[in-house]
């Protein structure tokens, strides 16, 4: 069973950002995600919808190839190829893959304009290294699937600061200790 994850950051760039980070986790093997779109909500509370898969393109290019195909055997290739990219791209707009289209913009309704929900959804996890890679990295947890205990991990996790060694001051050396003072 898939987990839903619902996360509202500042702006686009950052939600994409956080989702580049996903992916990449994807490719470490630390995670396994089925889709991880984007809802924008614009002034005048138009929302964009940015998707991992573009279903209406994947359409048009299968379609294209098939109806090259057949076209060919029938000695028509290009109106082949017409027909068969434009009945495949009118399939992928049809087709919903991943988080339902219309639950993305009923929940990205209530965004303030310029903020962008990142929403993933999680076949598999490895969980601690998950939550220790986007560990700070910001957003609030609009929505989850998640039990209680998890979700909570995931919000501790957004929220915690990290402090990298060079913002850390290094204590005083004791006297007497490190190299000794040249001579002269």
């Amino acid at each position: 069973m898939s987990d839903l994850v619902v996360i509202v950051y500042p702006t686009e760039a950052r939600a994409e950002e956080m989702r580049q980070k996903v992916i990449s986790l994807q490719k470490d093997y630390l995670i396994e995600i089925s889709d991880a779109a984007i809802a924008v909500m614009h002034e005048g509370g138009k929302i964009k919808l940015n998707q991992l898969l573009n279903t209406t393109a994947m359409g048009a290019a299968s379609g294209g190839f098939w109806g090259l195909l057949i076209g060919a055997i029938f000695l028509m290739p290009v109106f082949g190829a017409a027909i068969g990219a434009a009945s495949g791209a009118l399939g992928g707009a049809l087709t919903d893959y991943g988080v339902n289209d219309g639950f993305m913009k009923e929940l990205s309704a209530s965004l303030q304009p310029g903020n962008a929900a990142l929403f993933v959804l999680i076949n598999k996890m490895t969980g601690d290294k998950v939550l220790e890679a986007i560990k700070g990295t910001g957003g609030v947890v609009l929505k989850t699937s998640l039990d209680h205990t998890r979700e909570q991990a995931l919000r501790d996790a957004l929220a915690a600061t990290t402090t990298s060694p060079a913002a850390t001051p290094a204590a005083p050396a004791a006297e007497g200790t490190g190299a000794p003072a040249p001579i002269g």
